[in-house]
């Protein structure tokens, strides 16, 4: 494992544990979050049940005031006759019921008072009987007797009822507001209890993030120190590589155009023995043809017919004739062949070494000339141009030519036998490259071949028609050095398309020294 492969991997995992870190703490903060939303709902409620406990004792409080004040206003008006007394007393008894009511209607929630509430109504309104008993009595003239009925009411039964029922009553809120109360402060030691620990949390998390920061902060000025110190270096080591790259290529395309030029000469050397061979050919086998005659008693030729007519053999001699004519053939079709590859080797090494130079260029007239030079290579193929929208770019002009010179050549080189060819050039622009294809309706290619096609000396197909292998070579090579790129889609027997992008505006700069 590389050191950079070791240090991507810890970056990785510290990347992984601030993650790690980060949503534990998210989800430490929602859970305190929620946990503090619902303990304050809980003492909400807790408190609301205290505070319900107060009034319900409160009110029985004031319902028991009341029943004191309409009992003291009846004992006085018994006592006095005094009209004041009777308003008083009529004023406490009419607020007796409405508080007896709202008492119900605090306690409803609870079984045990709303029996005990039940009770307390029926002593309450024996109480207040007894108190429109006394009133009425008051209009005896004999004091005696007044006090008498005062005597009377005071001993009921109905006091005993409603002091045992409101005693009972007020234990029981004691007990609920014992127990209520002890909730509502455990409830609150307990919401204080997280938000203490919420703040804890909170502060040690912040404090995490601060350190994560600052460790990253600190890693990232590392990193930026170290990629500083790079590129002062990367330049350095680029153009030292470069260089050395573009002399070794210089000398491969040096060593290329020696190569081919040495072997010309012994090409020509070779072709000339073939030239005198085949003279030596005619001698030997008219000498041969004298001398069967000679054999056989034939007439002899004439001497000028021996020296420039075609001996006359007949027999092993005829078929030693023609083996020799065959091996010539051969060795002449050879080197024809060796002399087009030297030639083409040539070639590139000097395209290699050309210089290229940007300019401004019209495609769609450069594709019109070019279909002007191979118009009547087209009408003998029966074959049409549709040439559609075409971006115009910044490149070399002489490279253009050749590209889609070569590749039009090709689609009507390679058109179906006796159906009308039809060669389709467009063209689009898309992110600043000028995207261009070139589509035919031709033989097509396997597509296995797809990549053989643009190997140097590599043919696929059927070889019926003349050439090297070397043009879509050339082509991409060239393609390439523009700063673009080149691919195929085609099919046996369903035609090609060639793709070409290439971007508008070129600087010389992009791969313009590849060969």
């Amino acid at each position: 494992m590389t050191p950079a492969t070791t240090t991507s991997d810890a970056r990785r995992r510290r990347a992984l544990g601030q993650i790690v870190l980060l949503s534990a703490g998210f989800l430490v903060l929602v859970a305190i979050s929620v946990a503090s939303v619902l303990l304050v709902n809980k003492a909400r409620k807790d408190n609301a049940l205290v505070v319900h406990t107060v009034e319900v004792e409160s009110q029985i409080s004031n319902l028991l005031l009341e029943i004191r004040r309409a009992e003291s206003a009846t004992r006085a008006y018994l006592l006095t006759t005094e009209p004041q007394y009777l308003t008083e007393y009529q004023s406490a008894a009419a607020n007796i019921l409405p508080a007896l009511d709202h008492l119900a209607r605090l306690s409803a929630d609870n079984p045990v008072q709303t029996a005990n509430t039940a009770r307390l109504k029926d002593a309450v309104h024996r109480r207040l009987a007894d108190f429109a008993r006394s009133i009425d009595g008051a209009g005896i003239t004999d004091i005696a007797a007044r006090v008498d009925v005062l005597r009377a009411s005071s001993s009921t039964e109905a006091v005993q009822a409603i002091a045992d029922i409101s005693r009972a009553m007020r234990v029981e809120e004691d007990r609920l507001f014992g127990m209520r109360t002890a909730n509502a402060d455990q409830t609150q030691i307990l919401a204080s209890s997280v938000t203490i620990a919420g703040s804890s949390m909170v502060i040690a998390l912040a404090g995490l993030a601060i350190f994560l920061v600052r460790r990253s902060s600190r890693i990232r000025d590392e990193a930026e120190t170290q990629l500083r110190d790079i590129n002062v270096t990367l330049e350095t080591t680029v153009d030292e590589r470069t260089a050395d790259l573009r002399e070794a290529n210089e000398e491969i395309q040096r060593f290329a155009y020696i190569v081919s030029h040495d072997l010309r000469s012994p090409l020509v050397n070779i072709m000339g023995f073939t030239s005198e061979l085949e003279e030596l050919r005619g001698d030997i086998f008219r000498r041969i043809s004298s001398l069967s005659r000679t054999a056989s008693l034939a007439p002899a030729l004439p001497e000028d017919a021996t020296d420039s007519a075609e001996p006359v053999l007949e027999g092993p001699d005829k078929q030693l004739s023609d083996d020799f004519n065959e091996s010539l053939a051969f060795i002449k079709s050879s080197i024809d062949k060796m002399d087009r590859l030297i030639g083409a080797i040539l070639n590139l090494t000097r395209e290699g070494r050309r210089e290229f130079k940007p300019e401004r260029i019209n495609i769609r007239e450069l594709i019109d000339n070019i279909a002007k030079t191979v118009a009547h290579q087209a009408v003998e193929a029966e074959a049409r141009f549709e040439i559609g929208s075409l971006p115009n770019l910044v490149s070399d002009r002489l490279a253009l030519e050749q590209i889609f010179s070569n590749l039009i050549d090709n689609a009507l080189k390679y058109l179906k036998d006796g159906v009308p060819g039809e060669i389709a050039i467009t063209g689009r622009t898309k992110l600043g490259f000028a995207i261009y294809e070139i589509s035919d309706n031709g033989r097509g290619i396997d597509p296995k071949d797809h990549q053989r096609i643009f190997d140097l000396f590599r043919r696929a197909g059927t070889q019926d028609k003349p050439g090297q292998g070397i043009g879509l070579a050339h082509v991409r090579a060239l393609v390439r050095r523009l700063g673009g790129t080149m691919s195929v889609a085609s099919e046996l027997h369903n035609g090609s398309t060639f793709t070409i992008t290439l971007p508008i505006n070129w600087t010389g700069k992009s791969r313009d020294k590849e060969s």
